[in-house]
């Protein structure tokens, strides 16, 4: 090997340390709310852009989503194709509701892992409901303290995006016309991703002093189904690496547990709350359909 390709070989590798990072995980798997796909093209249409990038991440399923056997062939051929499977509860109640107790809570991620945990890929990693992850200290510790005796880690995300909230204006748009203008939402649903990226990648640089491995939540949904490949593309042109989820959680900062009241929200949002250092600055909650409206709006949904 010569001088100049080995210094450029150092170079690549320096630029890719230097690049933000990002892995994409998914959260819910209604497989059945997919329009206009069949529910084995939908999972096809995951796990092509993935395979093609040999990416392997991991699905955070709700449990009701999987009972019965059109759901349970479809996490079998997501989990055989390498990928990870977490859970997500299976009611998908947020912990925050006034009705769920610690003890009723724990039944519903107990119940959600019985449906999930002789699949190929299933690891014990565990993701709140909206994100929500105790209001009260009571709460918050008994959850913590349970997850902790189960063998359970915490599948935290570092940036958070109302992806849902377009998918879901999307469907409804589609439930009373035939077609709409994908160009000009895919523009607009990327354009979201890509902001709620950057703040949070700003921001954890401003809290911990360094660009992290992110986590992006997205969810299973028609959205990502049609527009997952752009969006893997975008990220990559604009100089991210796209990571795998197994390598993102590797990170330390992903074993944290800021001490906030209410927990919750992207983990880079609640260490920067538990900094003390952007007071007047982090809204609450963290992402939420109410900013995005006018976006959506704007986009004829």
């Amino acid at each position: 090997m010569n001088r100049r390709t080995f210094l450029s070989l150092v170079a690549a590798a320096a630029q890719a340390q230097s690049s933000p990072r990002v892995a994409f995980t998914f959260d819910d798997f209604a497989w059945s709310d997919i329009p206009k796909l069949t529910p084995d093209e939908a999972m096809d249409a995951f796990l092509q852009p993935l395979a093609k990038r040999n990416l392997k991440v991991t699905l955070f399923v709700c449990g009701r989503h999987v009972n019965g056997e059109p759901g349970m062939d479809l996490l079998k051929r997501w989990g055989g194709a390498g990928h990870f499977i977490g859970n997500h509860t299976f009611s998908h109640t947020s912990y925050h509701n006034p009705q769920m107790t610690p003890a009723l809570f724990a039944d519903d991620i107990e119940r959600g892992q019985s449906v999930i945990e002789n699949l190929p890929g299933f690891r014990k990693i565990f993701r709140f409901p909206m994100l929500k992850e105790g209001n009260t200290l009571t709460k918050r510790d008994a959850c913590r303290a349970f997850l902790q005796k189960q063998g359970y880690r915490t599948g935290h995300v570092s940036i958070d995006a109302s992806d849902w909230f377009y998918d879901q204006r999307l469907r409804a748009r589609l439930s009373v016309q035939r077609s709409v203008d994908m160009a000009r939402y895919g523009e607009g649903y990327r354009a979201h991703l890509w902001d709620r990226a950057a703040y949070y990648d700003t921001l954890a640089q401003k809290t911990l002093g360094r660009s992290i491995p992110h986590v992006m939540l997205l969810h299973y949904n028609y959205s990502n189904a049609v527009l997952l490949d752009s969006l893997a593309e975008m990220f990559v042109n604009r100089g991210w690496q796209l990571i795998g989820t197994e390598e993102a959680f590797a990170d330390p900062v992903y074993a944290k547990q800021p001490n906030i009241l209410p927990a919750g929200e992207s983990l880079v949002w609640a260490l920067a709350k538990e900094s003390g250092r952007f007071a007047g600055q982090l809204r609450y909650p963290g992402e939420d359909g109410e900013y995005e409206k006018d976006k959506v709006e704007a986009l004829g949904l």
